[in-house]
């Protein structure tokens, strides 16, 4: 476990980030990636993303804060990285993918790292700017949304091995792979609550008559 995460794994963390096309191939390639870094990212920007709608100044941020659950956000951060991830790999197999499913856990991590760091950068940024000022705000958030949007494409197109069209393609396909999984999740626990529903029905119509 610790080689998984020595110092030549977070070297080649912040390697992919500032030149992707070459450090996504030798995450493919020469097992440079560690997927324990990519769950640790998924988890620190879970929890960003929470303390930024729990902490983020009044004045970009019209969200109650007591209404925010940490725990439950932070379980729909990672849930959502997992859909993410077995999205994608059902559709690259059927499309001639050359990366394994650990391949995409870790490209998709790695990507999260600058929205981790802007969205604390903006949570810390939003209790300084005054009113009509959310334009630092909105610009951190943005930059970091589109260095995240980048590195992910330039990920799956290494991994895979695809053309830029074919990785736009595929990531489109992926998006429909999520809402297919989670209309088939949801479809299963309504099922599930009604069987339950219906079973304790049942026993609690024995009780009363036994």
């Amino acid at each position: 476990m610790r080689s998984l995460f020595s110092k030549e794994k977070w070297s080649h963390l912040f390697y992919t980030v500032s030149h992707p096309a070459d450090g996504y191939y030798w995450i493919r390639h020469q097992e440079k990636g560690s997927i324990p870094i990519a769950l640790l990212l998924v988890f620190l920007y879970g929890i960003a993303f929470s303390m930024n709608r729990i902490c983020a100044s009044f004045i970009v941020n019209d969200i109650e804060p007591r209404t925010v659950n940490l725990v439950a956000e932070l379980a729909g951060v990672i849930l959502l990285y997992f859909i993410m991830c077995v999205g994608n790999w059902s559709v690259t197999c059927l499309m001639e993918g050359e990366g394994r499913f650990r391949d995409i856990l870790i490209a998709v991590g790695y990507a999260l790292l600058p929205m981790l760091v802007t969205t604390v950068l903006a949570t810390i940024v939003s209790q300084f700017v005054a009113e009509n000022e959310e334009a630092f705000y909105t610009i951190l958030m943005g930059v970091g949304t589109a260095y995240t949007v980048i590195l992910l494409i330039m990920g799956i197109m290494q991994i895979h091995n695809y053309t830029m069209g074919k990785t736009l393609v595929t990531l489109f396909l992926t998006v429909v792979a999520m809402l297919i999984l989670i209309f088939l999740a949801l479809l299963v626990l309504n099922f599930i609550t009604q069987v339950y529903s219906f079973l304790r029905g049942i026993y609690t119509e024995l009780i009363f008559r036994f």
